[in-house]
């Protein structure tokens, strides 16, 4: 029995020992470092599956293969085994668990726990100095309610140590922000410290979102001194009250309800996930963050967003009792419910969720692009697999198109696109030879037959992908070749043009069906570029053909008049007819004798 051997079976022992309650398991390496945490409903059913062969895909075989022991925690609920994966995962930071970001570069608002409280911005979390509000991770959705707190209230913003026994013993002076209007001075009695902390009370409202609850305290004060026929007092509370009124109408969203909801959803990609969080306070939205995820061992999208609620929750301090989703976790949370709309206000906020984590992806991808340029190409060709399930990536795409006038001067060209880019140098011209007449199934059939029995027989590259200039009729000629004939596997696609010769749609499959593409994708131009590629190269072979043929004449037949001679003649003379009429004497001072000879004898002949 070889080591590796020994090592499944003594694991295999562990395994077999495992309890069916739900829990958390640790794979470990030869040096003890933990490489995998996971969770599980059923512990002993969920690890046995990374040793059955249908559970292993090549990222699996890779950890399976450096696994030396297993330790497991049992726990009551699949909640607790979940906070126990995020916990470890935090702690441990396994190589092959996907990658949790902190967030601690989003700055957050502190009010802090002083004697007359100050509020700060900071990107440093000590709760010990006081309660934070966010993190924000829109910096102007901070600056506005930071720019309206300046406009509504006038807090301290000195760094002034202030206690009471400071301010009894005469310690502490007014400063500089008092005689600007900045601070009322509460360190020295010109304001109390009751109206003060009223004010921090109010400021707590708006960094929680609760804006509406302080526009309805403020007109209820405006109108109890306007009653008391107190103007200039209700003057000054409608300002402060217009100023929170018109904060809130900017800041709400879609929803109208009084409820706090959680809203997550996800987007993923072969390598990488990403979870939008977006919390909702009374209908105003007062966090969004996406976190990006790196896979490590194709995780399900299920899998990942399980862990990320858990995760960020944490992470932002939320504790929303509703959660809405696009799909139910294989969880559950013990203080919170789960949510999967299917109309209303919260169906928008999940819409609303998806378009942010959408176009983070977007952005997320199109910054990778500008560091490396190529890899836009093989994201564009990664959604081509994609949208037509092909077993691996396109990288090299060829494409066929013939051209004739009514069956004269037939041709045909292919083109080859290697990771998105014209690879000219592997472009092919084929003169059509076995069909007589417009045929262009035929001549399709004749041209890919001998470009991919001479691929076979001399090993040179296959593509991934077939494409050709035509629909479903093109499309079963190239699949009778290359399956029926040549016993080739490679997947082919057609693509249609409209009534303005336009490319109008993608076709895939036998029987032919429409692939859905945005027309304005980076994929539709990329596919849009090659019908184009192929349609002029085969034209412009096509157009040499034809005017090498219109240009034949009686003197190509003469043998010994080169194409040289042909032209001083057609340069001096103009036309054959005025050659024919020259003399020898004129026909030999531009050509020569001996070949002025040949022409008139040729002449002769005729």
């Amino acid at each position: 029995m070889t080591k590796d051997e020994e090592r499944l079976q003594r694991l295999k022992v562990i395994v077999n020992s495992l309890s069916e309650e739900p829990g958390c398991y640790q794979y470990l390496d030869k040096d003890g470092t933990i490489i995998y945490v996971g969770k599980a409903k059923n512990l002993k059913r969920r690890v046995s599956s990374y040793f059955n062969n249908s559970f292993k895909n090549r990222k699996t075989q890779i950890l399976v293969s450096k696994i030396e022991d297993i330790k497991y925690v049992v726990v009551p609920t699949d909640e607790d085994a979940l906070i126990q994966e995020n916990n470890l995962i935090k702690e441990h930071q396994p190589f092959y668990n996907i990658l949790l970001k902190d967030g601690k570069t989003y700055p957050s608002v502190c009010i802090t726990n002083e004697y007359l409280p100050r509020v700060i911005k900071t990107r440093n979390i000590d709760k010990k100095t006081g309660t934070y509000y966010g993190p924000f991770s829109h910096t102007g959705t901070l600056n506005a309610m930071m720019e309206l707190i300046g406009k509504l209230y006038q807090v301290r913003l000195c760094h002034t140590s202030i206690t009471p026994e400071r301010m009894e013993q005469g310690k502490v002076k007014k400063c500089l922000y008092y005689d600007i209007g900045k601070c009322k001075a509460p360190c020295v009695g010109l304001q109390s410290r009751e109206e003060y902390l009223q004010q921090i009370d109010e400021i707590k409202d708006i960094l929680s979102g609760n804006t509406r609850k302080l526009c309805q305290k403020l007109l209820e004060e405006m109108q109890s001194w306007a009653e008391k026929e107190e103007f200039l007092k209700a003057e000054s509370i409608k300002k402060k009250y217009l100023l929170a009124k018109d904060f809130d109408s900017k800041s709400r969203v879609i929803t109208s309800t009084n409820q706090n909801i959680d809203v997550f959803s996800i987007e993923d990609d072969e390598n990488k996930a990403y979870v939008n969080y977006m919390h909702v306070v009374n209908g105003c939205i007062t966090r969004v963050f996406t976190n990006e995820y790196k896979k490590k061992l194709d995780e399900t999208p299920e899998e990942i967003l399980s862990l990320a609620i858990v995760s960020m929750r944490e992470q932002y301090g939320a504790e929303s009792k509703e959660i809405v989703v696009p799909f139910e976790p294989d969880f559950t949370l013990k203080d919170a419910e789960f949510i999967v709309p299917k109309s209303g206000d919260k169906k928008k906020l999940l819409f609303l969720s998806e378009t942010n984590v959408r176009q983070y992806r977007i952005d997320a991808l199109k910054q990778a692009e500008k560091l490396n340029p190529d890899q836009r190409n093989i994201n564009i060709l990664k959604e081509l697999q994609r949208k037509l399930k092909l077993p691996k990536i396109p990288m090299r795409i060829e494409c066929f198109d013939n051209s004739n006038t009514m069956g004269q001067d037939a041709v045909a060209g292919c083109v080859v696109f290697i990771g998105g880019r014209k690879s000219k140098n592997d472009y092919r011209k084929y003169n059509i030879k076995t069909v007589i007449g417009p045929d262009d199934y035929a001549s399709m059939s004749e041209v890919v037959y001998r470009k991919y029995s001479r691929a076979i027989e001399e090993e040179t590259p296959l593509p991934d992908l077939i494409i050709t200039d035509g629909g479903k009729g093109q499309m079963e000629v190239v699949r009778k070749v290359i399956e029926d004939q040549l016993h080739l596997d490679i997947p082919i696609a057609g693509l249609a043009k409209d009534a303005h010769h336009r490319t109008n749609e993608l076709l895939f499959g036998f029987p032919a069906q429409v692939v859905g593409i945005e027309m304005d994708s980076p994929l539709f131009k990329l596919l849009t570029q090659i019908q184009d590629e192929v349609h002029r190269f085969a034209i412009t072979f096509h157009k040499q053909k034809r005017a090498k043929h219109n240009t034949e004449s009686e003197l190509d037949l003469i043998k010994g008049i080169g194409n040289a001679t042909k032209t001083l003649l057609l340069k001096k003379f103009k036309s054959l007819k005025r050659i024919k009429e020259a003399g020898y004497e004129q026909l030999a001072e531009t050509i020569g004798a001996s070949k002025a000879q040949l022409l008139v004898d040729a002449f002769n002949k005729e």
